[in-house]
């Protein structure tokens, strides 16, 4: 019998990250492609998810998710991102962030609208518009400092043009956006009366005193920002799947109901220990993360400088995007491939975070490991260190 596919799958292919990962798997090499942060979580989550467990928390909670973890983020999002949100009305906990951008987008926007995403970008953002028959259109970000042109922006914006992607701190540049840039992207919005949609899973991963700024804080655009955020980097538990949104109650509450549609809630038990991560951990932590983080960029970065790629030394988030016009290759797969063979590391292709034949010289790499498969992974990133041959 004949497969047949929808439209939406036949557009979408298997993310490069994830075939890089079977790739390295393959050859039991260190999997600096996945964005698989191998930090341990912290204890409290875990004593009180199995404490939930032991309770009887194990059954479905209301579709916003459960009281304690939504008053928790409205606390949270007051304190660290300045904003003043109503955990009753305003805060969707979701399976997620990825599942809260999927979730906003099925509620507000409208097949053939049209969605702005800066480039280089988060391919789970594109692949989520092209799922939904939504049409991502791409500004650029021009390196070292990844910066965009607002006139550049300004100019893609159509009649079907509905709302910007901001992702601050960005996957997978590091770039933090600046209060400038944001107050530039404000002015646009406000001029164009267009939704922002912000990724901000990176917020407390920032580096060199920058700070972290939520385009939701922003009174001007308080009312079109849907802020989308989780805690599956920030307390190293990728595979809870617990995230969230917040925004004023009339986008919320469409954005809830689609939510409860494709996901029904986040699990239970998971909301009651992120919950009380939330309440319990102190400022010091978070400083100690980014603390943490920050030495292992510099660390890899300066490997990475030995070794024939030039990285673009990120400010915030965990990963590297390194210009690798040195790396054997015509393309950025055969250059990731040519790494892979020559040192046992798995990198991303460049190219996967650009549409069209962008990125062909770049690669991500990600430094959420512990120590030792770091230091690992820069003693065997020497081995692309260019050959210098001695005249006798």
């Amino acid at each position: 019998m004949e497969t047949i596919l929808s439209k939406r799958i036949q557009s979408l292919t298997q993310s490069e990250i994830r075939i890089m990962s079977i790739e390295c798997e393959k050859r039991n090499g260190i999997n600096l492609s996945q964005g698989i942060c191998d930090l341990p979580l912290p204890p409290v989550l875990a004593e009180e998810a199995k404490s939930a467990i032991d309770h009887g928390e194990n059954h479905y909670t209301r579709y916003d998710g459960i009281n304690e973890l939504r008053s928790a983020v409205a606390d949270k999002l007051f304190q660290y991102n300045r904003m003043t949100v109503d955990p009753d009305s305003e805060v969707i906990i979701t399976s997620g962030s990825t599942g809260a951008f999927y979730c906003a987008c099925l509620a507000l926007l409208n097949p053939g609208d049209e969605v702005i995403i800066f480039e280089p970008f988060y391919g789970y953002h594109e692949y989520t518009l092209l799922a939904l028959d939504l049409v991502p259109v791409y500004a650029k970000l021009s390196p070292p400092s990844w910066s965009f042109s607002p006139e550049e922006v300004e100019s893609l914006i159509t009649e079907k043009t509905k709302g910007i992607m901001i992702n601050t701190p960005a996957n997978p540049s590091g770039k933090v956006f600046s209060h400038q840039e944001l107050d530039q992207l404000a002015d646009i919005c406000v001029s164009h009366n267009l939704l922002i949609f912000t990724d901000e899973i990176y917020e407390y991963i920032v580096y060199d005193g920058l700070s972290h700024i939520s385009p939701g804080s922003l009174p001007a655009i308080r009312d079109r920002v849907i802020t989308i955020s989780g805690y599956s980097k920030t307390f190293s538990i990728t595979g809870w799947r617990i995230g969230y949104c917040a925004c004023r109650e009339g986008l919320a509450r469409p954005i809830g109901c689609a939510s409860d549609l494709v996901y029904v809630c986040a699990p239970s038990p998971l909301q009651a220990g992120a919950s009380k991560a939330i309440s319990t951990l102190q400022d010091d932590f978070y400083k100690a993360l980014c603390d943490k983080y920050e030495k292992k960029r510099n660390l890899i970065c300066d490997a990475m400088k030995e070794a024939s790629l030039l990285p673009y030394v990120p400010q915030g988030a965990y990963y590297v995007l390194a210009e690798a016009g040195q790396i054997p290759g015509d393309t950025s797969k055969e250059k990731a491939m040519h790494i892979l063979e020559k040192t046992g590391l798995a990198l991303v292709p460049g190219s996967a975070f650009y549409h069209g034949s962008g990125g062909e010289n770049l690669m991500r790499l990600c430094f959420a490991k512990e120590d030792q498969v770091l230091e690992e992974a820069c003693e065997r990133l020497q081995a692309l260190k260019p050959k210098t041959y001695i005249n006798t």
